[in-house]
């Protein structure tokens, strides 16, 4: 039996490095170096929340520092509000806002996947199991196929298709995320199709089978 090339797998890994970059990579938004951020969106815009702890340098007047906190809006497009305190930052978005901007989590998954608690963690992975789904069923397809050396679409590609479809449309409405959304809702639909149509084939075959000669 050939043995299956690992281009495909080096070309993966390089194209996996190069989106983990794409969306690690600054923003173009700079904040302070002692500066911690949560992301923020206000209608159609996307900027940061800048949080200073104990800021080297006094706020304004009209920042009525409680805690040691300052805090900034930046947005991608270049804009920077005033600095404010915590009470300031409080009347504007209100305590749970404040809390999260403000909460210390030591916890580094939370850090690394942009979130502030358990719950949130349960539709992460969520998100990560729909994923996990897809990239399973393209190996799996893969696989079959330089096997046989044919394109061959297994039955399992639809349903890990479909679960893994099931999974990202939760995982993006979570989100907010309607580009996405929008992928997923006609590709479940399709998933679904393709699977009704191979059982349907093969009670025909059964029935076919059945009849006397």
């Amino acid at each position: 039996m050939k043995r299956i090339k690992w281009e495909p797998f080096a070309l993966m890994v390089l194209l996996l490095l190069l989106g983990a970059w794409l969306v690690a990579r600054p923003s173009g938004i700079v904040t302070a170096p002692n500066a911690r951020t949560m992301d923020l969106k206000l209608g159609s815009t996307r900027g940061v929340v800048e949080v200073v702890t104990h800021a080297p340098t006094p706020p304004p007047e009209n920042a009525k520092v409680e805690s040691g906190h300052t805090f900034r809006i930046l947005t991608r497009d270049g804009a920077v509000s005033r600095e404010m305190g915590d009470q300031d930052f409080r009347e504007l978005f209100g305590d749970t806002t404040y809390k999260a901007a403000t909460a210390t989590s030591s916890n580094w998954a939370f850090r690394l996947l942009n979130i502030t608690n358990w719950t949130s963690l349960v539709w992460v992975v969520i998100g990560f199991g729909g994923q996990f789904a897809f990239t399973g069923r393209m190996l799996l397809q893969w696989f079959i196929s330089e096997k046989r050396k044919e394109s061959v679409v297994p039955e399992a590609f639809w349903w890990l298709s479909l679960i893994g479809g099931m999974a990202l449309f939760a995982y993006f409405v979570w989100r907010q995320d309607f580009v996405a959304v929008l992928g997923q809702s006609s590709g479940v639909v399709i998933y679904a199709r393709n699977l009704r149509l191979i059982y349907k084939q093969r009670r025909k075959a059964r029935e076919v089978a059945a009849e006397p000669a």
